[in-house]
């Protein structure tokens, strides 16, 4: 399966909750979260919370604790394990932070399984700190997608991907959401892609708004026994179908070369000279 790429987000998409959200009520800060939250952007508020808990003595080792105990179907990591043995590229594409995605990835022993993470910076600085900052710097700039939130716009990293995959000679991609933020990137797939959409969540709503917009096939999931099921099909479907096309290029060249038996500079035997003897026979003497 050296074709295809796997693109997961991470939030409601590998884990069952917003690690964020998580993070914050865990930690006692809601009510400083919803009174930040209409002041300034969602990662600015994530930044500034991380602050508030540092003064309050909560130490990087609480926050690790908590991102530990994070909800997860039990077949996520199982399915995840399965793609990557099959031999799929896996990426994250998520609006979550990196600190956090690799936290949870290491405790649940599959890190090794994912070759990128495309996500906000998220880091422990000189003083112990958690800092979280947006992917994209809307201050100096807009990003100038109108469906996605000013901090990232996933269906730019996923033109990104794509253009790479093209030099890598990758096929096939699979993407894999459940947000609003997920449609933009759906709309990039191409016919032959897959896209993965959580049934009743907010990208399966705009999808069933907007099906003339997907040339990617459609396959919803709702938990995580759907996800690995669906997922592990689609793999199985693409490599059946690139199997019949390498079947079908070998038979063709196989026609070809079987058209003209003998070599090309091999020589037919002579025809016998044939004459006639009238004196005694009617028949043809070879000689």
């Amino acid at each position: 399966m050296a074709g295809i790429v796997v693109v997961f987000d991470f939030d409601k998409t590998i884990i069952d909750l917003d690690s964020d959200n998580w993070v914050v009520d865990e930690l006692g800060a809601t009510d400083l979260f919803n009174k930040l939250l209409p002041t300034m952007p969602w990662n600015s508020v994530m930044d500034r919370i991380m602050k508030e808990l540092y003064t309050q003595g909560k130490t990087i080792d609480n926050i690790k604790e908590v991102l530990k105990r994070a909800l997860i179907h039990p077949r996520v990591v199982p399915a995840i394990k399965t793609a990557h043995s099959l031999g799929c590229d896996i990426r994250i594409v998520s609006d979550a932070n990196l600190f956090f995605i690799e936290t949870i990835l290491v405790h649940l022993g599959i890190r090794d399984c994912f070759s990128e993470i495309n996500t906000n910076p998220g880091y422990v600085n000189e003083e112990g700190r958690l800092r979280i900052l947006p992917f994209h710097d809307f201050h100096s700039s807009s990003h100038g997608c109108n469906l996605c939130p000013p901090t990232m716009c996933k269906g730019m990293i996923i033109e990104r991907i794509q253009a790479s995959l093209t030099k890598e000679g990758k096929k096939t991609l699979i993407y894999l959401g459940d947000g609003s933020g997920d449609f933009c990137p759906s709309l990039k797939l191409k016919g032959g892609d897959y896209v993965m959409p959580r049934k009743n969540f907010p990208v399966w709503d705009l999808i069933c708004q907007n099906r003339e917009l997907v040339r990617a096939e459609i396959h919803e999931w709702s938990d995580g026994e759907e996800l690995e099921h669906v997922l592990i099909k689609n793999i199985e479907s693409i490599s059946l179908q690139e199997s019949h096309s390498n079947s079908t290029r070998l038979l063709l060249v196989d026609c070809k070369m079987e058209t003209i038996p003998m070599a090309a500079h091999e020589a037919l035997p002579p025809a016998l000279p044939v004459v006639y003897c009238p004196l005694y026979c009617n028949d043809p003497i070879e000689k």
